[in-house]
């Protein structure tokens, strides 16, 4: 199982706590992870990544051992902390302004 954290606004939406847990199939990628969040969450569908491209919704970064995977590919391998249920897999909200 893999553990994801996630911001505020989005735990409000899926109704659940600051971390849930996914199972998933094949190797475990940011998409896979994602995937596999939408279909346990479907209220999520859109939120996260985009509904035609699935490319990262602005204002989102992605965090996977303390290093920012936001900029990477979607098809990355997910580090075997992550994978093991050893570290969570971070969905952050950005904050800008000026």
């Amino acid at each position: 199982m893999v553990r994801i954290a996630l911001p505020y606004h989005l735990r409000t939406l899926a109704q659940s706590g600051a971390e849930v847990q996914v199972a998933v199939e094949g190797t475990t990628t940011i998409s896979s992870v994602l995937d596999a969040l939408e279909k346990e969450y479907p209220m999520l569908r859109g939120t996260i990544r985009d509904h035609i491209t699935h490319q990262r919704r602005p204002f989102l970064r992605f965090f996977a051992c303390g290093e920012d995977l936001s900029l990477e590919s979607m098809d990355l391998k997910l580090p075997d902390k992550i994978v093991s249920g050893e570290e969570p897999f971070l969905v952050i909200g950005a904050i800008a302004g000026g």
